[in-house]
């Protein structure tokens, strides 16, 4: 068993995630019960991913459950959150990975598969599907900030490039979206050693470690393994994304699955 207390990022509140060895699908859950991660309801993409069952809500799940994506966990571990949100902790997935593999849990492809050659558009957001035998995935970024600008990060779609090449990219936001963020009640736990706050150039403001090559189209293609895995992927076969975001991601597999370019393979 593995704990990992923190803050939550929105909440600001004191919260921890308890992993453990489990029979059965991957699950979370707080105390009282724990649901398979198919079985969730999503209730917010907009700010962060929140799930729900019927006897709780836990805000702010994209992060761990792109550990499992990253990790291709999907059985032999159950996820307890107590503070109704995942903690902070690193901004990123690392320690949420660290964790995971402590546990030792088998390892096994996801059952999601692209069919077909296909391409889907949501808003400003456009997901490009080609059929693979293993998962593929390429993210392209661009902020009219003068020190991010256009980025690109790549997945191969193997534990070990996941978390030494994209677990480790923090979550960011700019300065100017603080006010914003307080309004809706988000952002109360954001903390400058694991988040990178912006001026509106796109530099990390002190005490902020700046940000490493890439971090910020990386820590996209975190989200998009989190958002996948949600899904039951990170299917076999190769994705492109051009500004993915939760809300788009959700669409898009979403049109994609009624399209026939993602189906469920058999084994």
């Amino acid at each position: 068993m593995n704990q990992i207390r923190g803050k939550g990022l929105h909440s600001g509140r004191d919260c921890s995630l308890t992993l453990m060895r489990a029979d059965g699908p991957v699950s979370i859950g707080d105390r009282s019960s724990a649901v398979p991660i198919a079985e969730l309801a999503v209730v917010r993409t907009d700010l962060g991913v929140t799930v729900k069952s019927s006897a709780w809500s836990i805000d702010t799940v994209e992060h761990l459950l792109a550990a499992f994506g990253g990790l291709g966990v999907r059985r032999g571990v159950q996820a307890i959150v107590e503070g109704g949100e995942v903690p902070l902790a690193d901004g990123g997935a690392r320690v949420f990975c660290d964790a995971i593999s402590a546990l030792a849990p088998p390892r096994d492809p996801s059952t999601l598969m692209v069919a077909r050659d296909g391409e889907v558009a949501v808003g400003e957001s456009r997901y490009v599907f080609r059929p693979a035998n293993t998962p593929s995935l390429r993210v392209t970024v661009e902020f009219g900030a003068r020190r991010i600008g256009r980025q690109e990060a790549r997945w191969d779609g193997t534990g070990t490039s996941f978390a030494e090449g994209i677990a480790w990219a923090r979550t960011f936001g700019f300065r100017s979206q603080a006010e914003a963020l307080a309004a809706a009640g988000r952002a109360r736990g954001a903390d400058a050693g694991s988040v990178m706050i912006l001026d509106e150039d796109g530099n990390v403001e002190a005490p902020g470690r700046a940000a490493r090559e890439g971090e910020f189209a990386r820590h996209k293609l975190l989200d998009l393994v989190g958002d996948l895995y949600l899904a039951g992927g990170p299917p076999r076969g190769e994705i492109l994304a051009e500004r993915p975001g939760h809300t788009a991601t959700r669409a898009a597999i979403a049109r994609a699955v009624e399209a026939g370019i993602l189906t469920r393979a058999s084994s």
